[in-house]
């Protein structure tokens, strides 16, 4: 018969993401699906050469059990952040341009997890969340394991299809009233020849070309507003990919673009409000604060998973600088308003000047949760790379998830053998026959 344990799941992900040393990446399908592709050596080259620590070789095993608890924690934050009382909260402090409420809902919301004994912790939210369309690619250049006990197959997700994203983003220019066709997508980011994620913009290029959609890669200062329209060159542009880390769209070379985002004139996604309700990290300190959460009328089951899931935070304030100091070696420091890690710092690495600097902008701390690992073998030698798993969400619903592998402080691309990884899920369910070792 099948036996159903979710500790047995839990257990053979741990010893799986130890003992399975196969590389599951198939680099001759991988460069075959980006030999496809338009500009398909310049691909090959970006991400087989030039950012060789992009895509990890080895897949990363997680318990069916522990996914539906990182899905229960986003259905969780969903429920808050719909509630107009939360809203008000977080609009209070957030820019003026997210006060502008358009109805697209935002591409790509990235929830990333920590895994540790207790249970997956959330540790952020991102609005402009990278790697999915990576994630795809590798889905189609991996192989399941063969030569080792693991042997599960690699799962089918609903962005597995290119369909799916494409519908996504039509969505979003359905759901700004617009009848006609899409035609026209602006990627934007500032100096996107210079970004790390270049290979992802020029795959999503692709992709939409394959949809009858023009899709210029460009700078915002490229932008133009005028004649009630966003052009790019002589080009007017239905809809904004927006992958700028200007969330707000606060800076001078992004006011055209502001502009136009506010008189309806082009659909961003995502966009301002986006970051304001949901990835500004300020609004984890909501979210762990009992007393805040009954008074927005949260319900105790919410609560209860929220408390449970999501890593504790507070807003770092100078009338609470002494008690903060002395607990800083369990804490994990964060700009209100980062992202990628950008002058994040870890407590027991603090020094007394960066703290005083900490004091005076928007910080968080965070309880520190250290992340899970995977054992692989680089050179004929066992390495310990960290961990971290990334739920990509659209209209509240998980699309998809993948990990990230490193080693130092945070993700950072750079570690050899690390990278984007695929995640195979790990049922609770085991088969006539199956054992696992302890």
């Amino acid at each position: 018969m099948t036996v159903f344990d979710n500790h047995l799941g839990l257990q053979r992900a741990k010893q799986l993401n130890r003992d399975c040393h196969c590389l599951s990446l198939n680099r001759q399908q991988l460069r075959r699906e980006l030999s496809a592709q338009t500009h398909g050596d310049s691909l090959c080259q970006m991400i087989c050469e030039d950012r060789p620590h992009m895509i990890s070789d080895v897949a990363v095993f997680v318990a069916e059990t522990s996914l539906q608890k990182q899905r229960d924690i986003i259905d969780a934050i969903e429920r808050v952040i719909a509630l107009p009382a939360y809203q008000q909260r977080v609009l209070a402090y957030a820019p003026r341009s997210a006060r502008f409420q358009p109805k697209a809902s935002g591409v790509f919301l990235g929830y990333d997890f920590h895994l540790d004994d207790a249970g997956p912790k959330l540790i952020e939210i991102n609005t402009n969340a990278g790697g999915a369309l990576i994630n795809l690619l590798l889905a189609k250049a991996h192989n399941a394991c063969e030569s080792c006990p693991c042997q599960l197959d690699f799962p089918n997700s609903a962005l597995t299809s290119e369909q799916t994203i494409i519908d996504m983003f039509e969505t979003e220019w359905r759901q700004e009233g617009n009848a006609q066709a899409l035609l026209n997508i602006a990627i934007v980011d500032e100096e996107p020849d210079q970004q790390y994620m270049l290979p992802e913009f020029l795959l999503f290029q692709n992709l939409f070309a394959k949809h009858g959609i023009n899709a210029p890669i460009c700078d915002p200062r490229e932008l133009t507003f005028r004649d009630g329209k966003l052009w790019h060159g002589e080009t007017a542009i239905d809809l904004v990919y927006n992958r700028l880390t200007d969330f707000a769209l606060e800076l001078p070379a992004q006011q055209a673009l502001l502009q136009a985002y506010l008189a309806g004139a082009v659909v961003v996604t995502p966009h301002p409000r986006n970051h304001a309700l949901y990835a500004d990290k300020r609004n984890l300190a909501l979210l762990t604060d009992p007393v805040v959460l009954q008074a927005l009328g949260v319900d105790k089951a919410t609560q209860t998973v929220l408390l449970q899931g999501i890593a504790h935070t507070i807003r770092v304030e100078e009338q609470h600088a002494d008690d903060v100091w002395l607990q800083r070696k369990q804490l994990f420091f964060k700009p209100a308003k980062g992202y990628g890690s950008k002058a994040a710092y870890r407590g027991d690495k603090l020094t007394r000047r960066v703290f005083g600097e900490i004091l005076q902008t928007d910080y968080v701390a965070q309880a520190l949760v250290q992340p899970s690992e995977r054992q692989l073998q680089i050179s004929d030698q066992s390495v310990e790379l960290k961990l971290d798993l990334r739920h990509y969400v659209y209209q509240g619903q998980s699309q998809t998830v993948c990990a990230r592998l490193y080693q130092g402080q945070t993700t950072n691309f750079r570690t050899p053998g690390g990278g984007f990884a695929q995640v195979v899920v790990v049922p609770k369910a085991l088969a006539p026959g199956q054992a696992i070792s302890a």
